[in-house]
């Protein structure tokens, strides 16, 4: 099994606090996201590490025991209770671990008893991990906003998970036990979710941020006044300041779409104005207009 390292990932090291984590996360989702490199293959890959690198060392405990196992932390569980049982073995015939076990041995060990490799004992078993399955779950970007539940059936099980809000589309998350079974004890495989997010008819998302254009009138734009807009939380009025140029943009600070995993964060919406040119218009008008344009 090839050993990722998650915090080569991110470009950070093990010193870094929950602060630099999700700040090297959010700049590297950013750089990486499929949308913003439509031409660039590997975009995709790449961002899918990127969240699971940022899925491990963002959950503290997660953390803690991938710090402590590497590559085996999933199982850090399951090797502890191994060891503890060939260590207080007294019939001789197990390997005992004396503690001082290095790290890339972890996965050797797990080789012999996940991989396929007989167990130690009288039985002489083979475990076998069990396969890992995948899956593509399909939410609208209003799904996406909140965090709700959903039920998937997999392999004829029903299996209810938590979706956070703020997941991004060709976001990868894994389920931990929730594959194949496993064979003469071994451990069950894992599920992976892709997550596909369809587009909004009004707004774009470009990871946590939100943009929209706003048709603005004309006489709007030349005195200034307000307007109300639609945002994915509810309706916002905003002052439109005298002579609005067309193309003008006004950042929303907080009215995009939630951080993921980051309770009460969001995005900026980004408005852009439209300006309309008013059409249909009467001879009284016209002359107004006409008067307007030799002053």
């Amino acid at each position: 099994m090839t050993f990722i390292d998650y915090y080569k990932i991110l470009g950070i090291d093990k010193a870094s606090t929950p602060t630099d984590i999700k700040n090297a996360y959010r700049k590297l989702a950013r750089k990486y996201h499929p949308d913003l490199n439509p031409n660039d293959q590997n975009a995709k890959k790449n961002f899918q590490q990127i969240n699971e690198a940022n899925e491990v060392l963002s959950d503290p405990e997660k953390r803690k025991k991938y710090d402590q196992y590497g590559q085996d932390w999933e199982h850090a569980e399951e090797f502890e209770k191994a060891r503890q049982a060939q260590t207080q073995s007294s019939n001789g015939r197990g390997t005992r671990f004396s503690g001082s076990q290095s790290e890339g041995d972890f996965s050797d060990f797990f080789e012999s008893m996940f991989g396929g490799t007989a167990s130690t004992g009288r039985n002489r078993q083979v475990k076998y991990r069990g396969e890992d399955y995948s899956t593509e779950l399909h939410l609208d970007m209003i799904d996406a906003y909140k965090t709700h539940k959903q039920t998937l059936t997999v392999n004829g099980k029903n299996i209810r998970i938590t979706i956070p809000a703020g997941i991004e589309n060709g976001q990868t998350i894994k389920i931990i036990g929730h594959g194949g079974p496993g064979i003469n004890g071994g451990p069950n495989g894992d599920l992976y979710i892709a997550f596909s997010i369809a587009n909004h008819p009004i707004f774009k998302r470009l990871g946590d941020d939100l943009y929209v254009s706003i048709n603005l009138d004309l006489y709007t734009a030349i005195l200034g006044g307000e307007i109300i807009i639609d945002t994915l939380s509810g309706k916002v009025k905003l002052n439109v300041k005298p002579e609005t140029q067309n193309g003008d943009k006004i950042k929303l600070k907080r009215k995009g779409f939630p951080i993921y995993k980051s309770e009460g964060q969001f995005g900026d919406l980004l408005v852009t104005y439209t300006i309309k040119i008013p059409t249909n218009l009467t001879d009284k008008q016209k002359a107004l207009f006409a008067e307007l344009s030799k002053s």
